[in-house]
């Protein structure tokens, strides 16, 4: 008896082990297909030499790396992608993190307002943003120009200043990322219990010791899911406005390193050049997000 119901055990987990399979098969293939083996092919990529149109690879091992890791403008666009990542985490999450903390606890009226017109710019196609910003930022005719002009000041060329054209470009990306990160970040500070703000406030604690010892601990899980979408997507965000606006220049002052690898793929047909960029860019976000997790990840409370 009790060997015919381990039997009709054993057989109902392997129907539920297959039933379990079977539900997640179409994810795991789709992963399969445009995932795991566009990475593999691409680092096979990287040890040939290859335009894409011939039809023979060179095998080259990896001379492509020693390549890349020599050539300057390797370190120069990591530099630019570092610079994109720290003005993004300033601005696409630090402060939406601020302002979803003032909307939801210290202001009184039209709450609703402006998270409508924070959230209404993430809705309009990057390419649109890139386009509204090269107006803005123009030296001559754009609005901030002319402000200059009232006080004398002569806006500089952004597009041929290499400090600046990174900034200007950060900010196409930051405008289309703050309205998506700023509802996430609310969502997370509307949970934390108005009693315990209100009770901060009774003592007179000062706001900004209410928002990094009471409001950062308890939404602290939302906003290090925000902090790695900023970091991981938002660099993605960058490629558009460079395409449009600067193609990288000046002299690869706006290029990073998404686009750097775009570039020498289609630009120059350097295929294996181009793998090993961006093979180091995965590599990149991954001691990124080693580190976050290592460091950061442990301080996250996490409710319940």
């Amino acid at each position: 008896m009790q060997t015919r119901i381990g039997r009709t055990l054993s057989g109902r987990s392997r129907r539920e082990r297959w039933l379990a399979f079977t539900l997640i098969a179409p994810a795991l293939i789709v992963f399969l297909l445009f995932m795991f083996w566009p990475l593999a092919y691409t680092v096979y990529l990287s040890f040939f030499k290859w335009n894409m149109v011939s039809p023979n690879m060179v095998a080259v091992g990896i001379d492509n790396y020693i390549a890349v890791l020599k050539d300057p403008v390797t370190w120069q666009i990591m530099r630019n992608t570092v610079i994109y990542l720290v003005v993004l985490v300033v601005f696409s999450f630090l402060l939406p993190y601020v302002m979803a903390f003032i909307n939801q606890f210290l202001m009184q009226k039209a709450r609703g307002w402006y998270k409508t017109l924070l959230f209404v710019p993430s809705m309009i196609s990057l390419v649109v943003g890139a386009i509204v910003f090269q107006w803005i930022f123009n030296p001559l005719t754009g609005p901030v120009g002319n402000l200059a002009q009232m006080f004398g000041w002569t806006l500089p060329s952004w597009s041929k200043t290499a400090d600046l054209v990174i900034f200007v470009i950060s900010l196409v990306a930051v405008y289309k990322a703050f309205g998506y990160n700023f509802l996430i970040l609310l969502s997370g500070v509307s949970s934390v219990p108005e009693e315990l703000i209100e009770a901060a406030k009774l003592e007179k604690t000062p706001k900004r010791t209410i928002f990094s010892k009471i409001v950062v601990p308890l939404t602290s899980s939302s906003a290090i899911y925000i902090l790695i979408m900023c970091m991981v997507q938002g660099i993605q965000y960058v490629f558009t406005p460079i395409k449009v606006l600067t193609q990288g220049g000046p002299n690869n002052a706006s290029s990073n390193v998404i686009y750097r690898a775009y570039e020498t793929a289609f630009t120059y047909y350097e295929t294996g050049i181009s793998s090993v960029i961006s093979v180091l860019t995965l590599v990149l976000f991954m001691v990124l997000l080693y580190l976050e997790f290592r460091y950061v990840e442990q301080e996250v409370y996490y409710e319940n």
